[in-house]
């Protein structure tokens, strides 16, 4: 296999051509600050606003309830902490799972040291959490619930649309770290629910360096950049209209390729294959069903996921476990869903994107039958 194959799209995407086109003026003509006010001001502002609505359109909200940032983290960190800020004078608890994003749990750890007090729920052999764990855990001074629309390991999608009308009936702001499903499976902010939403612009054929953050009418958070009144007074700072202006464009393609099902049946060929090939060597992990259409974490049963990756150096793809000095050490989310060693140690996580061919798909299973 001398052709070079990248599996890894819930890491990174490559960056669309109409992406790239779409922010070319933005280096060659429009240099204007889009908060001045003068001729050059106008065309950029106007980007801009289009940018917004584009971002907004995805996911059915309105222009004004999206912040621009500089990507997933910034926006998972304003969320908790803006939020934490401004309302921790109606409570100080929050809750949460033990299976989120680094850039939830880390500034979930920093607000403790501040004075939160976070639960951490677990979640089952899927990686699912449970509703009634949600439910139980909610007290008195419970101001914030933030659990991941989707798991960036193993795919599987989180109830977030009942997770929304529990903490709708409680009263409890509802956030979503959506980074791994925005563009992948249809995302409807009236149906989920929620009051807080995050999106990574790298995740969805943007560049890295963008993200967004939808902010629900009425909800206050505390700006973490303070400064001038840019981004509707939230995040001081000139707005990164190049960046932003190729964010829009992606999401305006998300749009489009979520009307197709070509991912969705590539992957299921993939998983069938793997299936037919390795038989009861390999194990499924997340759910079955109810899992992003790009996603496939798979163990190879005593096998050791690393060396399998070495072994195959002209394939991009990733795994949570990881081995020093022969000893294993299991993903946090693998161990979390209670999988065994001898499985979760091989675990590979395939993910698929725009750019995956069947012959692709091909040539790795025929690599894979060759080392093991």
């Amino acid at each position: 296999m001398d052709k070079k194959i990248y599996l890894d799209y819930n890491a990174s995407t490559p960056v669309a051509p109409e992406v790239i086109n779409a922010m070319k003026p933005l280096l060659e003509d429009y240099y204007g600050n889009p908060s001045a006010l003068h001729w050059s001001d106008k065309p950029v502002k106007e980007l801009l606003n289009k940018a917004r609505e584009q971002v907004a359109n995805l996911i059915s909200c309105s222009p004004k309830e999206i912040i621009f940032t500089s990507g997933g983290s910034e926006s998972n960190n304003f969320a908790l902490k803006g939020y934490y800020y401004k309302n921790k004078c109606r409570g100080n608890h929050i809750i949460t799972s033990k299976i989120e994003h680094p850039a939830i749990l880390n500034p979930c750890k920093f607000l403790e040291q501040l004075g939160a007090e976070v639960t951490y729920v677990g979640v089952d052999q899927y990686g699912k959490v449970s509703l009634e764990e949600i439910e139980k855990a909610i007290r008195e001074d419970t101001i914030l619930i933030t659990i991941m629309h989707s798991n960036n390991e193993v795919g599987t999608l989180q109830p977030i649309k009942e997770i929304g009308e529990i903490a709708d009936r409680y009263k409890i702001a509802f956030h979503t770290d959506a980074s791994q499903s925005v563009g992948k499976v249809p995302i409807d902010i009236e149906e989920l629910n929620v009051d807080l939403l995050t999106i990574a612009g790298h995740k969805i054929y943007a560049p890295k360096g963008i993200g967004a953050l939808y902010i629900k009418n009425g909800i206050e958070l505390e700006p973490l950049i303070h400064g001038a009144g840019h981004e509707f007074g939230l995040r001081a700072g000139t707005e990164n209209t190049l960046l932003a202006i190729g964010l829009g464009k992606a999401c305006e393609l998300s749009k489009i390729q979520l009307i197709t099902d070509d991912l969705k049946s590539l992957t299921s060929y993939f998983w069938n294959r793997l299936k037919e090939e390795f038989d009861e060597q390999i194990v499924l992990n997340g759910d079955p069903i109810e899992r992003l259409p790009n996603t496939l974490n798979v163990s190879f049963i005593n096998k050791v996921g690393q060396e399998i990756l070495e072994k195959i150096p002209e394939l991009a793809a990733s795994t949570g476990s990881a081995c020093h000095s022969g000893n294993i050490e299991l993903s946090p989310v693998l161990k979390e869903m209670k999988v065994p060693e001898y499985i979760g140690m091989g675990a590979v996580r395939f993910s698929l994107g725009r750019k995956t061919t069947k012959t692709e798909i091909d040539l790795v299973i025929t690599r894979l039958k060759k080392i093991l």
